[in-house]
This record gives C-alpha cells, structure tokens and sequence, in this order.
C-alpha cells in the first residue's frame, strides 16, 4: 500500500493598507495563520518580516523562508515557490499592501496552485478596492477595476472618455489607480476630461487615520480643493446621464 501524499495549503494573507495597528483591521484569523506558517511568498521580504512581527513577535525571523514575487520575477521561479506544498508544506502568499491576488502579482502564484491540486484558502482582509466602492455610493452591482491609465497624456485622455462612456452605455462603474505622486496630476486631467454632470469618486488612505472618501460631480470638485500626493488613492467615476 502507498503510503498518502499530503500536500499543503496555500494561505493567501491580507496586509494592512498602510501605517496603522494590524489588528484594528484584521481577524484574529490572520494572527493564528502567521503564527503557524514559516514558509511565505511575498513582494518586499524587508517589509514582510515586520509585518510578520508586528502580528506576532515571538515568531523567530531566522525559521522564516521568504521567497520574492514581484513584476521582476521570472516565470520559471514560480513553480519552485510553491514547491514547498508540494512536499506537504502550508505557504502563506502576501501582498505589499492589502489582499493577494487582487491587482497583484500573487494571483500568477495562485493560478499554479489549481493547477497542482493545491488547496487554495483566501483569509478576510482588507481590499481598497471594494471599500473605495463601499463607501462611494455607485454601483455596487457593476463595476469594474482597470488598474494603471496610460502615461501619454493623448493615451489618457482617449481611455478616460472611454470609461465614461463605457460606465454610461453599461451603468457600470470603473475604477482605476495611479502612482501615488502623480496622483494630483491625474486629477487635474480627470477635471479637464469629464463631463461636468459625471460623479467622480475619491478615496485615499483607506482604513488609515487620514482616511479621505468623498462622491462629488466632475463640476463640483472643480471647485473643491484637495492634496493627493503620495496618498493611495482609488478613483471611480460614472456617468448617469
């Protein structure tokens, strides 16, 4: 009789979305998974091992096996990260900031982990995307996420018009991100862009102290003043009419 093959689990492990105290954002369930798992794949090991630390510190550093996942990464080395479950090994998979998976490059890592026969488990945390939409007051039926906007200024302005028009013709929201430090520019473009009548929503530092969710008209925040520099920041429009 063969003996039975266990494979592990991945655990896919919500981070916090900026500086504030873990636990005023994640369950407990987060803090017991850490506490078990030693093998993690993440984006920054330096900023990996103090979250690790900071959700529970009498985790020994020098167990922990880190391998890096990031836009560097080649595609080869993603087999070799799971491997660990393959040989009957838990993994947690994090993000920088908030859930793996989701606009992040985990998601190639989870894909894999179907593939093998991996047991998957998504922990609760929290999601800019979802709570951008949560607290803005558009469709929470339909919408959809569309990560980076063109850099070329004619390139933006084509892809804004067609979101526009795209949230109108399907009454679906879009959201969308930008590097934190351009983020003031992009504003300026969404202002000149826009129709008037367009609901335009910000939200910047979610979960933090300094958090910042306001839906206004394109014609009212033209009148509204607001510094979003190096804020994470979700934007969200939708044209109704």
């Amino acid at each position: 009789m063969k003996p039975v093959s266990l494979i592990g689990k991945l655990y896919l492990i919500p981070t916090t979305l900026g500086e504030s105290n873990p636990m005023d954002v994640l369950p407990q369930t987060v803090k017991r998974t850490i506490e078990l798992i030693d093998c993690y794949i993440v984006e920054n090991e330096k900023t990996a091992r103090k979250f690790i630390k900071s959700i529970y510190p009498e985790k020994v550093q020098a167990d922990l096996l880190l391998s890096t996942l990031n836009k560097h990464t080649e595609v080869a080395d993603h087999n070799k990260m799971i491997q660990p479950c393959l040989n009957g090994i838990n993994i947690g998979l994090m993000s920088e900031a908030g859930c793996p998976g989701v606009a992040d490059p985990g998601a190639a890592i989870v894909k894999i982990a179907h593939e093998k026969g991996i047991q998957v488990v998504p922990l609760v945390g929290p999601s800019s995307i979802l709570l951008a939409m949560m607290g803005s007051g558009m469709n929470g039926q339909s919408f959809a996420f569309n990560g980076y906007l063109p850099i070329d200024k004619d390139n933006k302005k084509s892809a804004l018009k067609g979101f526009e028009k795209l949230s109108f013709d399907k009454n679906q929201s879009q959201l969308f991100i930008e590097t934190p430090y351009r983020n003031n520019k992009l504003l300026e473009d969404l202002l000149q862009t826009l129709q008037p009548n367009t609901h335009l929503c910000i939200a910047a530092d979610i979960t933090l102290p300094t958090e910042y969710i306001k839906t206004m008209k394109v014609s009212e925040w033209k009148k509204a003043k607001i510094d979003l520099h190096n804020r994470p920041t979700i934007f969200i429009i939708h044209k109704t009419y």
